[in-house]
């Protein structure tokens, strides 16, 4: 294996300081959860910045936040702001993987900040991280941040402001013993799904991978994960960790038995593989989203069920 470069940390937000947001994908459906995640925002200390004017995150485009050339140029407006600190996704959708030939990786590498988002969003989280070396941020959006339980936007702010808290969750379960380490990368299953053959296919080798979705039935499921562990590289990951795997509604009973769905389907499909693999941490499309750096590199400590994650791995931008 070729010898991987060392990824850039992004510097650390700090009261005062900018978020501007984007919306690469999808349109706003519901203005309201919009401005309470603005709002949520300033009173953590933080400014916002925008391109264009919240009301136009919800054109008539049917499922795009304008067409693509306007969206590609809002992310690249507030890339070049020197005032913006970080760029936080207004919401996800679909709409990322249309951005990808035209995203000037060479310029977005000059200027590190976070880029900040889930879902549609792991189009662009892992392709920053492959293309521009730089760390990225698997965390909420804009217009689900109001929704998040009180550990879930703890942790938000926290990694914004620097620190990077081991993760350890009553829900854990160890699917499959052992120890891993290896940079992250991963999110969304069917969006990573999508990237399987194109050139921005996310490199699997060496790394911990973690999955999550949302609203799919389980022979869809189940067809993802099973093109997953056939693509190249999958074999050679370091650990596995498995996330919420909701029906596209806040059933309890619902998601439990589609959890177990999807842990019985990966350990089938991973029994000869040597990595670890966990089930449960709360990460995902329902009110528990833990934020995770996509990059960093991640230790899997299956004996005192915790997630350790190790900033010094990465070489901090001034």
């Amino acid at each position: 294996m070729e010898k991987k470069a060392i990824p850039v940390l992004p510097p650390p937000l700090r009261p005062g300081d900018t978020i501007g947001l984007c919306a690469p994908a999808g349109p706003v459906r519901e203005p309201g959860r919009l401005q309470r995640g603005i709002a949520l925002l300033r009173e953590a200390g933080f400014r916002i910045k925008t391109v264009r004017p919240a009301d136009q995150y919800a054109p008539e485009e049917m499922y795009l936040a304008g067409p693509d050339r306007e969206r590609l140029d809002e992310l690249h407006r507030l890339w070049a702001d020197e005032e913006v600190k970080a760029v936080l996704a207004v919401r996800g959708g679909y709409g990322c993987l249309r951005l990808l030939p035209g995203l000037d990786f060479s310029f977005i590498r000059t200027r590190p900040k976070w880029l900040i988002g889930f879902s549609d969003l792991t189009v662009l989280l892992n392709t920053l991280f492959r293309e521009a070396g730089l760390l990225t941020l698997h965390g909420p959006t804009a217009h689900s941040l109001t929704g998040l339980d009180r550990d879930s936007i703890e942790r938000f702010f926290a990694i914004l402001g620097g620190s990077f808290p081991a993760m350890e969750s009553r829900d854990l379960e160890i699917l499959k013993p052992g120890r891993g380490r290896g940079e992250l990368v991963g999110g969304n299953l069917s969006t990573l799904v999508h990237l399987l053959g194109t050139p921005w296919e996310v490199d699997l080798r060496g790394r911990i991978l973690i999955l999550e979705d949302t609203g799919e039935p389980p022979y869809r499921l189940d067809r993802m994960l099973t093109q997953l562990a056939m693509s190249r590289g999958f074999s050679d990951l370091t650990g596995l960790i498995l996330g919420i795997f909701d029906p596209g509604h806040d059933d309890r009973l619902e998601t439990l038995r589609l959890q177990e769905m999807v842990w019985q389907r990966v350990l089938e499909l991973c029994h000869d593989l040597a990595f670890p693999i966990w089930g449960g941490l709360p990460f995902g499309h329902l009110d528990r989203n833990q934020a995770f750096p996509i990059g960093m590199e991640t230790e899997m400590d299956d004996l005192a069920g915790r997630l350790q994650f190790h900033p010094g791995s990465a070489r901090q931008a001034g």
